[in-house]
């Protein structure tokens, strides 16, 4: 891997503009919805367009024989990235087929049992209710709080809600509703003292925070690598440790490889294979900037907004308050207000698009992601706008 750039002070708006300017956005209204997926830096973009022209070009002779060894390369620089080996990783269209590879492939035996919370992805819940109603499974659910004590207090939740029958523990790296940040590393070793498996969705997390995905300490881990990686739409990202392959039953059917093969998971067809070699130029621009430098510029925009929306009378904020337990995403809601209608208000009045989540036990709220491209200027009229709306909505009251 390349060596990391220098340290960028996380407010240092003219280092920052300059990255700002490698991305090219609608000039029609604020962006604050980035977790849905992430806009490809310029030069991703351009040379995503090139490997289309080119593949478009050459038709075959392009997949048989210059996309094997190009394909190589792209998981040997994954490889440096995530901390595993190539033999270990397999790319997917996205973090669902992920996941659905390992909890459709998983072992299960009637009656076994899989922890889970309830802010996890809904798409992941839905496969585990398909797939524990198709194996008299049982899915138990535990409630963690929005602003968590310690780190502690979210492993004793998990732990003391295994049960003996307890096979697998899925946790969300990183929750896609409010943004709060799991201990992975810390429910991962308690996982494994009670020889529990643990799944884990790492959508949000991957080239949002700084780390590797070996030092997670999951077997499974599921990733997308068109959020906050940047690389096209289509492309997913699935680690298994390498003597784990052989757990895990093809979702697609293939006899050809060997059980521990991990391409016996990757039988889905013909593949575009533009957005797969973009991931190389994704990775060369996240580390331009270095992972350390994007966490701590998204984490200092999130805490800009907040802070200054915090407090506001009738505004209630649903990410935790210790700015280290969360980083580009955050959630607010303003009470008596429907959020459904805050965001229509936000981009209709004020050209803010941002999104609706539901929070368990606290009803439905808006997310706000601002991504590198998004400088403070356009946090100022997302404040102003809150702000305007809460004491609109005071007075009415």
């Amino acid at each position: 891997m390349p060596l990391p750039p220098a340290p960028i002070a996380p407010d240092d708006e003219t280092h920052w503009a300059a990255v700002r300017a490698r991305y090219a956005v609608s000039p029609d209204f604020i962006n604050l919805e980035n977790g849905f997926f992430g806009v490809q830096a310029t030069p991703v973009h351009e040379a995503f367009q090139r490997y289309q022209a080119e593949l478009n070009r050459e038709n075959s002779y392009f997949l048989r024989v210059r996309f094997p060894e190009r394909l190589a390369n792209v998981m040997r620089l994954l490889a440096e990235f995530t901390g595993a080996a190539p033999d270990e990783l397999h790319i997917t269209r996205n973090l669902m087929e992920s996941l659905n590879i390992l909890i459709q492939g998983y072992p299960f035996a009637a009656g076994d049992a899989v922890l889970m919370a309830d802010h996890d992805y809904d798409s992941v819940i839905d496969t585990l209710e398909m797939v524990a109603a198709r194996k008299q499974l049982e899915l138990i659910r535990v409630r963690l709080p929005l602003d968590p004590d310690s780190d502690e207090q979210i492993v004793d939740i998990y732990e003391q809600a295994i049960t003996p029958r307890t096979q697998v523990l899925l946790v969300t790296h990183l929750w896609h509703r409010t943004g709060q940040i799991m201990p992975v590393q810390k429910i991962a070793a308690m996982a494994r003292r009670h020889g529990i498996d643990v799944m884990v969705d790492a959508a949000h997390s991957f080239a949002h925070l700084d780390y590797r995905l070996a030092e997670l300490g999951a077997d499974f881990v599921g990733v997308n690598l068109h959020k906050w990686l940047g690389a096209p739409l289509g492309v997913g990202l699935l680690y298994i440790r390498r003597e784990r392959i052989v757990d895990i039953a093809p979702l697609f059917g293939d006899v050809r490889p060997d059980a521990g093969d991990i391409r016996k998971l990757g039988h889905v067809g013909t593949v575009p294979p533009a957005p797969i070699l973009a991931v190389e130029d994704a990775l060369a621009f996240h580390h331009a900037i270095g992972a350390r430098n994007k966490e701590a510029r998204l984490r200092y925009l999130t805490q800009y907004w907040l802070d200054r929306v915090r407090g506001l009378p009738g505004v209630r904020i649903l990410t935790p308050r210790a700015s280290e337990r969360s980083c580009a995403i955050a959630a607010f809601a303003i009470d008596g207000i429907p959020a459904a209608q805050v965001v229509a208000h936000l981009m209709a009045r004020h050209r803010i698009f941002t999104v609706v989540r539901d929070i368990a036990d606290s009803g439905q709220a808006v997310r706000v992601t601002p991504h590198l491209y998004i400088g403070t200027g356009e946090l100022d009229a997302l404040v102003a706008a809150i702000a305007e709306l809460a004491a609109s909505n005071r007075r009415a009251a």
